[in-house]
């Protein structure tokens, strides 16, 4: 329709531009009847008659004018466009001939010749300002958007009104990339007349395009609503859902989509993207695979379905297809997909592999946080300790992070330990001390510790290291097996021979005890201790020692002498010794207690009798230390509750009856 009245106002206009000469009367009858029968569409006879017209006036330009007309209503577009070609000939100055024939060529599909003509009537009729509506037209059908916005403009600068333009221009900004002046015109349409706007799909499209996907659903909708079929616009829904992270709504569009056009192969990719995020794998990497035939050149659909086999750890899947998508991208490597090639490398365990790509990624980023500590992991994982904590240390001058402090204290221990194997005792001791140093829980670290100083004959230092790790590890044999066999070494008695007048030097003798001699020595110990001889006392227990040292009553047996001296120093080692070779020995834990407390340390005191209540809860005396531990930390209620405890197990008259005052004088302050 849009057709004809633009060919009938054209030829209006080119009527109206022309100098009619008279025509003969039988001429002139002839036009008329063809008149007629063209207003009743009989085209046969309208063009009979103007045949019959022009041999009787053969040079009559306006009947030449009508024959062009019905030719073109008949769809005769190559006779019309000779009856035109007769009209310039007879008039060669009229610009306005040529309207007709651009819009003939239009009809036809030949864009360039209708776009010559429409610049022959520009150069002869430059006043025909409806010119730059047909012009940009046929620019915009031959892609030329931006002329054909530039002339849409001009014409609309003349008649801002028109529809017909605005919506074209706005077409022309979307098919030229420049979405939000799409929008822009698009709203403008829509907003003078809602109910008579029909390019839902085209202004959902342009939204779309400029990430306003909530307002781009509300016209796409609009758009599947009056054109279920419209396939262009349930894909642009489909997408607007999708970023919008409605993944279902976007499912059932997709599913719309390759119902209507099933080999649309070109959609499988952002598909499989749905579906990946949805968590269905298998389906997604099924689309990609559908995408990749059809695409094979595509690097995306390669990298993503690489990181569905990642995440499911199907690496060896992974790794060939960062490997092709990485083939593919010739000119420029994506660093991400470097790095991401590295990890699955990484997760096979194939370190050197790992290392290579992460190094390339640092070649071209060496500033980059996260591969410098993925690479300091690899390090790590090959057992690189000293490059590995190198890489830790400068990453924790860039910021603070606690996994990869405990990265660093751990690559410290297991350092540490590699030089204790190698028997290189000083750079065992430098690294565990670190590890140490920064607060490390692992007991191992300790351990490792008390063995490279024992190496190196510092039996003070290791008893302190064996001591604290089995005090954190108490499950772990081998650390008391080794503390016991230590004491066993360090505990061989010393006779020491000197001529003070002379300067003899000492001279150690070395004692072997048998079995036999272990109860004997024992009851010797005991006897002397009975009788005050402790200095005596301490040599025939250590005696035994030499035949047990794992013997708990014994060393518990020293740490009272030790006590007695005044010597809570050795008292605390011997008593500590004795729950090192029994950490279930309540009395060793008790006695500990007590020297911590005559140390005024309430706090380890506190613990220890904790530790022996735990182990035999009907310990009454531990309730009673307890209890005055509590007191002289001013924390009378649980003073008072300990007292209370206490009496329930006391069998001492003197002790319950000094307590019984302690709790009544308690109850009475609170």
């Amino acid at each position: 329709m849009r057709e004809r009245v633009l060919i009938l106002a054209l030829l209006s206009v080119v009527l109206a531009g022309v100098q009619v000469q008279a025509m003969t009367p039988q001429a002139n009858s002839l036009y008329q009847q063809a008149c007629s029968a063209e207003y009743k569409e009989d085209y046969k006879t309208a063009v009979e008659k103007l045949t019959e017209a022009l041999a009787v006036s053969p040079n009559d330009v306006m009947i030449y004018i009508k024959l062009a007309g019905v030719y073109s209503e008949m769809g005769e577009y190559d006779k019309a466009l000779g009856a035109y070609a007769k009209v310039a000939e007879l008039k060669p100055a009229d610009g306005y001939i040529y309207i007709s024939v651009g819009s003939i060529y239009e009809n036809q599909g030949k864009y360039k010749e209708a776009l010559s003509a429409y610049n022959k009537v520009m150069e002869m009729c430059p006043e025909y300002l409806y010119n730059y509506l047909n012009i940009g037209n046929v620019q915009y059908q031959l892609g030329n958007y931006k002329d054909a916005i530039e002339n849409y403009n001009k014409f609309l600068s003349t008649y801002s009104q028109h529809r017909e333009a605005r919506e074209n221009l706005a077409a022309s900004y979307l098919s030229d990339g420049n979405y939000q002046s799409a929008v822009n015109e698009y709203a403008n349409i829509y907003s003078k007349n809602p109910s008579a706007f029909k390019d839902y799909s085209k202004y959902g499209l342009a939204l779309f395009e400029i990430k306003n996907y909530e307002k781009a659903v509300e016209f796409l909708e609009k758009a599947v609503d009056a054109d279920p079929d419209n396939s262009s616009a349930h894909i642009n829904l489909a997408l607007s859902y999708q970023e919008l992270g409605k993944n279902n709504l976007a499912l059932s569009q997709y599913d719309v989509v390759f119902r209507q056009q099933p080999s649309l192969h070109s959609l499988r990719f952002d598909y499989g993207n749905l579906l990946a995020e949805m968590g269905k794998e298998e389906a997604s990497i099924e689309n990609y695979k559908i995408y990749i035939e059809n695409y094979p050149q595509d690097a995306r659909a390669y990298q993503n379905i690489a990181i569905v086999y990642k995440r499911l750890l199907k690496t060896d899947d992974a790794i060939a297809n960062y490997q092709k998508a990485l083939e593919l991208q010739k000119d420029k490597r994506d660093l991400a997909l470097v790095s991401d090639l590295a990890e699955c490398y990484y997760l096979n365990k194939d370190y050197t592999n790992a290392l290579k790509y992460y190094d390339e990624v640092l070649a071209s980023n060496p500033d980059n946080y996260d591969v410098k500590y993925n690479k300091a992991v690899i390090l790590h994982s090959m057992n690189k300790y000293n490059d590995a904590i190198a890489l830790y240390n400068e990453l924790l001058k860039v910021k603070s992070n606690d996994a990869l402090e405990a990265n660093l204290t751990s690559a410290y221990i297991a350092q540490g330990d590699e030089y204790l194997k190698a028997h290189n005792y000083s750079l065992a001791t430098e690294m565990l001390e670190k590890a140490i140093e920064r607060g490390t829980n692992d007991s191992y670290a300790y351990f490792a510790l008390a063995q490279s100083y024992r190496a190196c004959d510092v039996n003070d230092k290791a008893t302190e290291y064996f001591e604290k790790a089995i005090a954190m590890s108490p499950d772990r044999a081998e650390y008391s097996q080794e503390f016991a066999e230590f004491i066993s070494a360090t505990s061989k008695s010393e006779v020491k021979i000197s001529d003070t007048s002379n300067g003899i030097q000492e001279v150690v003798l070395t004692m072997d005890y048998g079995q036999d001699d272990n109860k004997d020595l024992i009851l010797k110990g005991d006897e002397n201790y009975k009788n005050k001889n402790y200095d005596v006392a301490i040599k025939d227990y250590q005696d035994a020692l030499k035949v047990n040292p794992a013997d708990e009553v014994t060393l518990l047996k020293l740490g009272n002498i030790y006590k007695i001296k005044n010597d809570n120093k050795n008292a605390i080692s011997f008593y500590k010794k004795s729950i090192v070779v029994n950490p279930n020995y309540a009395d060793g834990w008790f006695n500990l207690g007590l020297v911590y407390a005559n140390d005024k340390n309430n706090n380890k005191a506190k613990e220890c009798f904790h530790r022996v209540i735990s182990l035999n809860p009907n310990y009454g005396y531990a309730y009673y230390a307890l209890g005055l531990a509590y007191e002289q930390d001013g924390n009378e209620k649980e003073a008072l509750n300990n007292y209370k405890i206490f009496l329930v197990h006391n069998k001492d008259e003197a002790t319950g009856k000094a307590v019984h005052e302690k709790v009544k004088q308690l109850e009475k302050n609170n």
